[in-house]
């Protein structure tokens, strides 16, 4: 199986169009510091909450790395869910000076 992934910068420009962004870290980090508009969905809990990644067009999944994000789109490949990862995660997200914001809310 095979998973599609695009960088930092092609998520940006994505987001732009409104993409569906979803955050798979642990609920702490998610509140430290997330890409603006990304959705949290622990990846503890991806099973429980495959329906947060369905609707119009691939969700996009990102993590602080991208090794819990493809670990979660793997999963939703296999439960028929169109999933691409962020390689490079949060990390590159902001060492490529894109904005973040704090707290439980996506925006």
């Amino acid at each position: 199986m095979s998973i599609h992934e695009i960088t930092a910068a092609e998520l940006e420009e994505l987001l732009a169009a409104g993409v569906r962004l979803i955050d798979v870290r642990e609920t702490d980090e998610y509140t430290a510091g997330h890409v603006p508009g990304a959705v949290h969905v622990a990846l503890g809990t991806v099973s429980q909450h495959v329906d947060a990644f369905r609707g119009d067009g691939p969700a996009y999944v990102i993590c602080r790395s991208g090794a819990r994000s493809m670990r979660a789109c793997e999963y939703l490949a296999q439960e028929g869910v169109e999933a691409v990862n962020i390689a490079g995660g949060t990390l590159d997200w902001v060492a490529g000076g894109r904005p973040v914001v704090t707290g439980a809310e996506p925006t």
